[in-house]
């Protein structure tokens, strides 16, 4: 009598089948938070980060920007979020880079589980933690004096879209952290293309107090729009504009960077 072996639900073609591939992208997504635990630290930089980005445009820059911290946190914390969080998708990136040099895609690709599971995966991970530094940096900031006069409705619907946002420019990531050599390039080149980028945006100062040929740039910087976005729905106010453009550049962005991501990890793995 012989054993029978009981292996994952692959295909003839030897591809798993798209159900048993979402499984797996929830499965290798739930080991990276259930990781955490044995990692405290990584879970501290989601939340030190936020909580230092928060007090120190609050408190520092505060009084100068808008003659008291009180009144600038109002305007300031969603655009504070939102630069947190791009900052942020730069670890997937240096996470990914360091797996691949470690040769953990070796390892997982003599799985029987879907070859973008593990990279999926890590993605979806790293959107939760999105999630937690912005509930936090909201928390926080309603213990400051902001207050989310847009409801609750606004609420979700900005925390929405800025976690969709996010997931867009996981893609640039992704390829940021497949083609650099070290996980210190990868921290050199995000801190040089996001700094610039978030700063010449509307998430820290209105576009309108900026040099004329500054503004032109600043209208169209995809990061103005969903500062915007954000904090209108938040607070209250006009937001289909910023709303559509921010979902415009998060699909275009997608759209770009998935392809590009996808063909480096394959190539990388």
């Amino acid at each position: 009598m012989t054993a029978t072996t009981i292996t994952a639900p692959i295909s003839a073609s030897g591809r798993v089948r798209p159900l048993a591939g979402l499984q797996q992208t929830f499965t290798m997504a739930w080991r990276s938070l259930v990781a955490v635990k044995h990692n405290p630290l990584e879970l501290v930089d989601y939340s030190i980060t936020p909580i230092m980005f928060v007090f120190l445009f609050t408190y520092v820059l505060g009084g100068q920007m808008a003659g008291s911290p009180e009144a600038y946190l109002k305007y300031a914390l969603p655009g504070i979020i939102v630069q947190n969080t791009l900052f942020m998708t730069m670890y997937t990136a240096m996470a990914l880079n360091t797996d691949l040099t470690k040769g953990v895609f070796d390892r997982l690709r003599s799985l029987p589980i879907a070859r973008s599971a593990p990279l999926i995966g890590r993605i979806t991970a790293d959107l939760a933690k999105h999630l937690w530094a912005l509930l936090l940096m909201i928390g926080l900031g309603l213990l400051l004096g902001f207050r989310v006069t847009g409801g609750f409705d606004g609420f979700l619907l900005g925390t929405l879209l800025v976690i969709v946002f996010a997931a867009a420019v996981s893609w640039s990531a992704v390829l940021i952290g497949m083609l650099a050599g070290d996980a210190e390039k990868v921290q050199a080149f995000a801190f040089t293309l996001i700094f610039p980028i978030t700063f010449t945006s509307s998430a820290f100062v209105m576009v309108d107090t900026m040099p004329g040929w500054l503004q032109a740039w600043s209208d169209v910087n995809p990061v103005t729009h969903l500062s915007d976005a954000f904090r209108g729905l938040l607070l209250g106010g006009p937001v289909a504009e910023p709303v559509l453009w921010s979902l415009v550049w998060a699909a275009g962005i997608a759209l770009v960077f998935y392809p590009l991501a996808m063909r480096a990890y394959r190539a990388k793995t």
